[in-house]
């Protein structure tokens, strides 16, 4: 049973590089920016990216050496984030476009529809359909790695999403790559163990690594299933990071702040404050309650947009009511937490 390895090798691969990594003194959460340092100054091994790669390295098909060396790339990205080596958000956004460039040279595969007869004509214009592509998959990738920071929110989020991808295949004869989608789930489960723990934290690298996989799946679920499944259902998937990342934008710019200047103000974290204002837990089980709840949160809205695969119009229903309630909740939360 392949899964029954995968689980194995991501143990043991946990254990064994969490130790060297502690023994070294390398790869620990030195809390670099300050929206790192809002929980714990306890230095936890930044090792979930590469044990997700390592899992990807053994168990994905060695005919896809190209796709494996993109996300050695990413993990690079991530790591060089991760020690402070690259400190500065635009060169770690020009880096992550380089590769993702690279990616879409090797894999021409991109997002071509969005069942929009206007928008629809410039995205199998493949130039255009090659940016459109580019551009959500750095959104994407960088709206994950600002999730980061709430014990296993991202891995759950992600975890979740995957597994209603899996489910929704089998459940109705869709294409799908089920051994790369397997691989990822058994290797999550395992991540998602020691992360609820605090034993690990995925850092940049892990969040940059693992959305940048599902974004891959999801497009390739997308089009081989185009005239099924709607594409508006990859984008209730995904919804939270893309809407994390644009919102950070606006609201940074809003308020006259630089956009790339990490803060402690994500939706996130505002709960995890008004947690620990109002319950008398320890720090580490409100982290934990703060990702549970997120998790459940979006949860909901995947399975909601499982049931309505096909269906663009309340697709985009549940994307717009999934947006007003994080916009609500923000807002709510900022205003007890600054009158608390």
């Amino acid at each position: 049973m392949p899964e029954l390895y995968v689980i194995l090798f991501t143990l043991i691969s946990t254990i064994t590089i969490n130790y060297f990594l502690k023994k070294s003194n390398f790869l620990l959460d030195r809390k670099y920016s300050s929206h790192k340092s809002l929980v714990s100054s306890v230095e936890v091994p930044l090792s979930g990216g590469i044990i997700f790669l390592l899992s990807m390295l053994i168990f994905y098909g060695p005919e896809f050496y190209q796709f494996k060396l993109i996300l050695l790339a990413i993990l690079l990205t991530g790591i060089l984030s991760d020690i402070n080596f690259i400190s500065s958000p635009s060169k770690r956004i020009i880096i992550q476009l380089i590769v993702i460039c690279g990616f879409l040279y090797t894999n021409p595969i991109y997002i071509y529809s969005i069942r929009w007869e206007f928008f629809d004509y410039y995205l199998q214009k493949s130039y255009f359909g090659y940016f459109f592509t580019l551009l959500c998959l750095t959104i994407l990738i960088n709206g994950s790695n600002f999730m980061d920071g709430i014990n296993i929110f991202v891995i759950g989020y992600f975890l979740i999403a995957t597994s209603i991808i899996l489910h929704l295949s089998n459940n109705h004869n869709l294409d799908l790559n089920f051994y790369l989608v397997k691989i990822v789930i058994t290797t999550l489960l395992v991540i998602f163990v020691f992360n609820f723990f605090g034993l690990l934290f995925l850092g940049d690298s892990g969040a940059y690594l693992i959305s940048f996989v599902l974004g891959y799946i999801l497009i390739h679920f997308s089009k081989d299933n185009n005239e099924v499944v709607s594409p508006y259902f990859a984008a209730c998937m995904l919804w939270y990071p893309a809407y994390e990342n644009l919102f950070s934008i606006i609201r940074k710019k809003f308020n006259k702040k630089s956009a790339t200047k990490a803060d402690k103000t994500h939706l996130h974290q505002l709960l995890y404050i008004f947690f620990r204002s109002k319950l008398s837990y320890s720090d580490k089980v409100t982290n934990t309650l703060t990702g549970f709840i997120l998790v459940i949160f979006n949860l909901f809205t995947l399975l909601i947009a499982a049931k309505l695969f096909n269906d663009s119009k309340n697709l985009i229903l549940l994307l717009l009511i999934s947006v007003i309630f994080y916009n609500s909740a923000y807002y709510y939360l900022r205003k007890n937490i600054r009158h608390s």
